[in-house]
């Protein structure tokens, strides 16, 4: 895993590395909102991975493009850093065949890292819904594409309480940080 760290990290031990992964994650959403992106960012500031990756997941924030009903952007921007490591390369893909090995087998093998985020969320929130989390983090949902339901959800400390989505967005990185580190170790 040491090789995947940023010079700048490589001396933290893996709870530090996991701690680091989430207080970053809090801090990127409660500074730059969108729980996707700040998940993919606090990673990105920890590991060697591609910059637009970060860029990437920006329309994923708000259950789908603030639309709530998709999977919480927390939950997708992992999913994205995880594939980055994990996931199926283009050059494995083809257009005009099916080729078990390594096509469709690097793609299964992918499957079993999201697996582990998706199980950690379910147990966690009970849910990978964005509308399902507002409602257990605030006790309602409040429809993000709205500018009144906007302000009304950060003045309830969406962005602002370390305890609402900032640490939503805190798990979901340090989940992913555990999982790497797992993989890797």
């Amino acid at each position: 895993m040491n090789s995947h760290v940023r010079p700048a990290y490589r001396n933290l031990s893996s709870v530090e590395l996991m701690q680091k992964a989430y207080d970053l994650g809090v801090a990127y959403e409660m500074n730059s909102f969108s729980c996707s992106q700040s998940t993919v960012a606090a990673l990105y500031r920890l590991l060697d991975f591609p910059e637009v990756i970060v860029k990437a997941a920006s329309s994923n924030a708000g259950g789908t493009a603030l639309q709530l009903m998709g999977t919480c952007g927390g939950l997708v921007g992992g999913i994205m850093v995880l594939d980055t490591f994990f996931g199926r390369p283009f050059e494995h893909m083809s257009d005009t065949e099916i080729i078990q090995d390594p096509n469709v087998n690097d793609l299964v093998a992918a499957h079993p890292k999201a697996k582990a985020l998706y199980d950690k969320y379910s147990a966690e929130y009970g849910t990978i819904i964005c509308a399902n989390i507002q409602h257990r983090l605030f006790g309602r949902t409040y429809y993000l594409d709205d500018a009144d339901e906007m302000q009304k959800f950060n003045a309830a400390g969406g962005h602002s309480d370390p305890k609402k989505c900032p640490s939503m967005v805190g798990n979901a990185a340090r989940w992913v940080m555990e999982i790497l580190l797992a993989h890797f170790s």
